[in-house]
């Protein structure tokens, strides 16, 4: 597989480069060439944003979560049939898993996909030193090629000399230079960038101005020549059949579909729910499901014929007044829930789940409360389901990820969700009936049995509902309603 790819890293957070990593996916998408849109680690929002950009879904690279053995072949499935990939990075270029070397840096992630690395340097503060700044970050890694920089917050044109004299001596490219433009910022809250799905008439605004300014201030051709100067990828494309195939709860359990065809699987989406991994819908619908998105700040009812529910993650708390306000699809997830209907419910859908959010009732399936807090929990986690689910058999082991400013009392249910083992060993979060909800994010790619079994229990429950309006039709055709 040879797609033309560029990773977008940086020295540390803040220095731009979802600006540069979005306004080049934008700008790029203008002249009509497909481009495919990624993001190293697990953020959710960022990808949002690419999606906007390029119109096409955006994907994340996460070498903890997934392994790096599945970085490029999932790489190369988003990428299929594109003309150009462009990956943005996570906070510094070599910054990965705390402790554990380069494992889910952006670097490694480069080295995973043979692709060249642009850094983008915040050079507000300095003029001269940035040669000896992209020296040091050139020179870490051998393995990493560094094939060019873009200056961001450039001052002036005198500013602009200095740092392109001190660059050219030092033998690096200048393929770009940014000057201070807030017009363009994003605006942020207290979990990063506020999600698209909350601002998209603005974001599409913003979108266009970050492709405006980065196409003024880039040279576009010189980016899309060093983006087809990496080599082609010698690895075969993840597709969720082959996934689903491979794992082996396949043999056990089959495809999902029941005998009254493909269960429904409802999703929830909106502004309050917008954190998901595209290829959890991907493996849902190759497991046989029909997957159905809802909103849960505007439809009172579930999708007709919900035989499963996903909430993932999201801002219930910004949202905590209008979720509360709509008591009638609040009733249904209860409803479902308490029929022993499956759930997964990550994060946010944990919250949605609990009795109250900051006071306000939610769905009630979970005897426990939840409320914002000042500590923001965020980090990598290594875990084992410890009680039998819908999504999980126990003993499943999976790495995820903590993302979240809000704490649940009790933290955990008679049947805790998760045992983590690394860094800290604790239970976390409840099994009840068909529920499995808990504040770890998981990325399916690394274990398609969980889409199998949610699935599986999906088209159980579809069956026994089909079953069960069989049985009343009968007793009132008999004269028994």
């Amino acid at each position: 597989m040879n797609i033309p790819r560029l990773v977008i890293a940086a020295p540390s957070s803040g220095s731009g480069k979802t600006t540069v990593a979005t306004g080049l996916m934008a700008a790029f998408s203008e002249r009509g060439l497909a481009v495919s849109p990624h993001k190293a680690g697990p953020d959710y929002i960022d990808p949002g944003y690419h999606a906007l950009a390029t119109g096409r879904p955006g994907r994340n690279l996460d070498a903890f979560m997934c392994g790096p053995e599945l970085v490029a072949p999932l790489f190369a499935h988003g990428a299929a049939g594109c003309d150009l990939a462009v990956v943005e990075g996570v906070m510094g270029l070599y910054d990965g898993a705390a402790g554990r070397g380069e494992l889910a840096s952006t670097a490694q992630v480069a080295k995973l996909l043979r692709a060249p690395v642009v850094l983008v340097v915040d050079a507000s503060s300095q003029s001269r030193s940035v040669a000896a700044l992209v020296h040091g970050f050139a020179s870490f890694d051998p393995q990493v090629r560094l094939g060019g920089v873009i200056l961001n917050k450039v001052g002036s044109d005198r500013h602009e000399a200095m740092l392109r004299e001190a660059l050219e001596e030092a033998g690096m490219p200048v393929l770009g230079v940014l000057r201070r433009a807030p017009q363009v910022a994003a605006p942020s809250r207290h979990l990063g960038l506020v999600p698209v799905a909350e601002r998209r008439a603005d974001a599409v605004s913003s979108v266009a101005a970050l492709a405006d300014q980065v196409r003024a201030g880039c040279d576009l051709e010189a980016l899309l020549a060093l983006a087809r100067m990496a080599p082609p990828l010698a690895c075969e494309a993840w597709s969720p059949e082959s996934a689903l195939s491979a794992s082996p709860a396949f043999g056990a359990r089959g495809l999902g579909r029941g005998p009254g065809g493909r269960p429904v699987i409802a999703v929830a989406g909106g502004a309050a729910f917008t954190f998901s991994y595209a290829e959890h819908a991907e493996l849902l619908t190759a497991a046989g499901a029909e997957v159905v998105t809802f909103d849960p700040l505007r439809d009172e009812a579930l999708p007709a014929g919900t035989s499963g529910l996903v909430i993932g993650g999201g801002f219930p708390e910004v949202y905590a007044p209008e979720l509360s306000a709509n008591e009638p699809l609040r009733r249904a997830v209860a409803g479902f829930a308490a029929a022993g209907g499956p759930v997964a419910a990550e994060c946010a859908g944990l919250l949605y789940l609990a009795r109250s959010l900051d006071g306000k009732p939610m769905c009630g399936v979970l005897d426990a409360d939840a409320r914002m807090s000042e500590r923001l929990t965020l980090g990598y986690r290594e875990a084992v389901a410890v009680s039998d689910s819908a999504l999980a058999a126990t003993g499943t082991r999976l790495r995820g990820h903590e993302f979240h400013r809000t704490v649940i009392e009790p933290g955990s249910g008679a049947a805790p969700a998760w045992g983590f083992t690394r860094p800290e060993r604790r239970v976390e979060g409840f099994v009840q009936q068909g529920v499995h909800a808990s504040y770890l994010h998981t990325h399916w790619a690394a274990e398609p049995s969980v889409a199998l079994r949610f699935t599986g229990a999906a088209a159980e429950a579809a069956a026994e509902a089909a079953e069960a309006a069989v049985v009343a039709k009968a007793a009132v055709v008999a004269g028994h309603p």
